[in-house]
């Protein structure tokens, strides 16, 4: 390569250095080492011999590499990892509660999603949107997944057998349907009755945050990993943190098994009852002893 080339790409290469994309140039007239029983250049050598910097810029040579030191002894033992927590709850990065809709109710929810919501591609399949239902005051707020056949075609969450059994539950706790609010991640009804996808819950949850937000209940019960996982923003499995109580913007949140999953499991039932007679003592509610 001529002089005048090696100057432009040395130029360039030191231009790249310079927005700290290197450093790619190295002057090797003093760092070059011997390969092959050839000699590196000689310092002294004649200055028609060296690199030619570009005008009005200086050359930064790169340090030589450390030579690696051969280790001595015995390989040290890699340290072990560090226990992993069961469960460490992410706070939820969602505005919705920090930029609250100015008067916002659970009417005006309702008018902004609409009767013919298009927002994601659950509307292909639905019959109709399953808003929610309940005390608009509840101090207990219980959170499904989505809407299944029968609450598809009655337009109310919780109204199949998976409804019936949760209504014992409130039940069991000294309380009416009418006492709480029950409601779900999304309005409506995944085909087959599969879970929610991603994006699904990303387009339907805000809807959901802003029902807790007008409710503002002093306890949220989530029922099922979907609704626990979307709310508490993790991809934990639930059974690592099932009958635990998390702050949630004012209120406390807890998780426990959907009822559908009782249905297929019903020794864990009492898993549950457990978990609900914790809901109740914050709730000041009385806890009968059952025959």
């Amino acid at each position: 390569m001529d002089a005048t080339k090696q100057s432009q790409l040395e130029a360039w290469l030191q231009y790249a250095d310079d927005l700290n994309l290197g450093p790619f140039f190295c002057n090797r007239s003093r760092t070059a080492p011997t390969v092959a029983g050839v000699a590196a250049p000689n310092e002294n050598a004649s200055a028609a011999s060296k690199p030619i910097a570009p005008p009005e810029q200086s050359l930064s040579t790169a340090p030589a590499a450390k030579p690696a030191v051969a280790s001595q002894g015995p390989p040290l033992a890699m340290a072990k990892p560090a226990a992993v927590p069961a469960f460490t709850q992410k706070a939820p990065e969602i505005s919705l509660f920090e930029e609250k809709v100015e008067n916002d109710s659970l009417e005006k929810i309702r008018a902004d999603i609409g009767p013919g919501c298009t927002r994601c591609k659950l509307h292909k399949a639905r019959t109709q949107i399953v808003f929610g239902v309940g005390n608009p005051k509840a101090e207990l707020v219980f959170v499904g997944e989505g809407p299944g056949h029968d609450e598809d075609v009655q337009g109310e969450p919780f109204v199949g057998r998976a409804g019936k059994l949760l209504t014992q539950m409130i039940e069991a706790m000294g309380l009416k349907r009418s006492d709480v609010y029950i409601a779900n991640v999304v309005k409506c009804r995944p085909p087959e009755n599969r879970l929610p996808e991603k994006d699904e819950i990303a387009t339907c949850s805000p809807y959901l945050l802003r029902q807790l937000a007008a409710i503002n209940p002093k306890v949220i019960v989530c029922l099922g990993a979907c609704s626990a996982q979307t709310l508490l923003q993790t991809n934990q499995g639930i059974s690592r943190f099932r009958g635990q109580f998390f702050d949630f913007h004012g209120g406390k949140l807890m998780a426990t098994y959907h009822p559908a999953y009782l249905l297929r499991n019903p020794p864990a039932k009492a898993d549950v009852w457990k978990d609900l007679q914790k809901v109740m003592a914050i709730l000041g509610l009385e806890v009968k002893k059952r025959s």
